[in-house]
């Protein structure tokens, strides 16, 4: 018998509603109301996008997805949201300044990156497990520009000595958790163990989502675990299976989107708990040598289920989105007020580093950005800047990409200059052609002794 279909006519779609209705019913259970003698469904309090049985309420309320739900011990209220500074001040935009505030912003721009050590290398490297991928004539151009980025990212974590197993790899921003994925086979088809006790891949993402491929990897003997949980509120220290082996950590993340990569380095380097205040950063573990005798003691040497969680290792996390950044959570204000630049700097620097990317659309080339439209050149999961923030004729669209790459740069060298008060090691790289993704510049962090 085919299925039925809800006969209750949705009026701004101009068709009938697609839901399958019940044996003997003419209508489904949101429409269950146009039914004579039908019972009375009323929004749900607790999300009004949904509706409910009246008389089923209070089952529903137990149950509901919308419910508020008991916080995980790991989930700290802004742990890692840094200083409270800068929360209340006004966000002037661009547009709405004078010529001359503008031109006072670009002197101040050009004097600050004046003998900035943050030059931009160009590294485009690759790993052979994407390889049957990157070849596979069935994957579209959107997929084969984001498996390029990923074996870059897997390069470079290989080159840094980071990629191999005795240790974690924490996923920022994870997604559908494609990233660990690679990782894993990449690990996997190379090594022997086949244990999960000496590599977990710990996925964290504030937004449940779906098509994960995380899931796939249950039965394949390595640890997948995913977090739901906004970064600012992660407290490393607390996760349970971070305790228990004590591995040391490897932070990675495609994209993280503006101020995530400032709470992501704030929960790698300032939990307390994962290194001790004064503690040097540990001597990261060579790849080629998994099973090194500084992998054995970081192993043996793990008091147990009530200590803290391993050593950072490193990291590696692709930038993105600037203009999203913000000042109560940037690592670097030190380096910002250091240089005679204050909070409300920070926040019209931010809006101008869009031009570096908006600044390629091929109609700004004939003229001011037009509102609305997306001003990113590729295919990604994040927000584009504000349309509605540029600034028509004050600069030429070659100017404009070049000042918001300047302040991209400026913005990164102040996450450089915090990871060298950690004692890391850190530089950028262009890992990907930006005809790949226009966001191509990577953030690498390794210990400096």
């Amino acid at each position: 018998m085919a299925d039925v279909r809800c006969g209750f006519f949705v009026e701004k779609k101009k068709r009938f509603c697609k839901m399958i209705v019940a044996r003997g019913k003419v209508f489904c259970g949101e429409h269950a109301t146009m039914e004579e003698g039908g019972i009375r469904r009323i929004p749900c309090p607790l999300d009004p996008k949904h509706t409910v049985s009246e008389n089923k309420l209070e089952k529903h309320l137990k149950k509901c997805n919308s419910r508020e739900k008991e916080k995980p011990v790991y989930y700290v209220e802004n742990i890692n949201s840094g200083s409270a500074d800068g929360e209340t001040l006004h966000q002037v935009s661009l547009s709405e300044r004078s010529r001359t505030e503008l031109q006072s912003l670009l002197d101040k721009l050009k004097t600050a990156v004046t003998g900035l050590q943050c030059d931009v290398e160009d590294s485009v490297l690759s790993h052979p497990v994407l390889q049957e991928e990157l070849n596979n004539p069935k994957n579209g151009d959107s997929a084969h520009k984001h498996l390029k980025q990923q074996s870059s990212l897997l390069g470079h974590l290989e080159a840094l000595g980071l990629l191999g197993r005795g240790r974690c790899f924490v996923e920022f921003g994870a997604g559908r958790g494609k990233l660990s994925h690679w990782i894993h086979e990449a690990l996997k088809t190379r090594d022997h163990l086949q244990t999960c006790d000496d590599l977990q891949l710990l996925l964290v993402e504030r937004c449940s989502t779906r098509f994960k491929v995380d899931g796939k990897h249950q039965d394949t003997g390595v640890q997948f675990d995913r977090l739901q949980v906004d970064i600012q509120h992660l407290d490393l220290s607390k996760v349970q299976l971070l305790r228990q082996r004590r591995l040391p950590l490897v932070g990675v993340g495609k994209h993280l989107c503006g101020a995530a990569t400032d709470l992501a380095l704030r929960c790698l380097l300032e939990t307390p708990g994962l290194r001790e205040e004064g503690e040097p950063p540990p001597k990261r573990l060579k790849t080629s040598e998994p099973e090194s005798a500084d992998a054995a003691a970081l192993l043996e040497s793990s008091p147990g289920p009530d200590s803290g969680p391993g050593p950072v290792l490193g990291l590696a996390v692709a930038l993105c989105c600037h203009h999203r950044c913000e000042w109560r959570h940037y690592v670097g204000q030190q380096f910002f007020l250091q240089n005679g630049l204050g909070a409300a700097d920070f926040s019209a620097f931010c809006r101008m580093s869009s031009w570096a990317t908006c600044g390629l659309r091929p109609t700004n080339r004939d003229g001011p950005p037009q509102g609305g439209t997306n001003q990113r050149g590729d295919v990604e999961e994040h927000d584009p800047a504000e349309g509605t923030d540029a600034v028509s004729g004050f600069l030429l669209a070659d100017e404009r990409e070049q000042v918001g790459r300047l302040c991209k740069r400026l913005i990164d060298g102040g996450r450089l200059d915090f990871l060298k008060t950690k004692g890391f090691n850190s530089k950028l790289t262009r890992y990907v052609n930006s005809q790949v993704t226009l966001e191509n510049v990577l953030l690498t962090a390794v210990p400096s002794n």
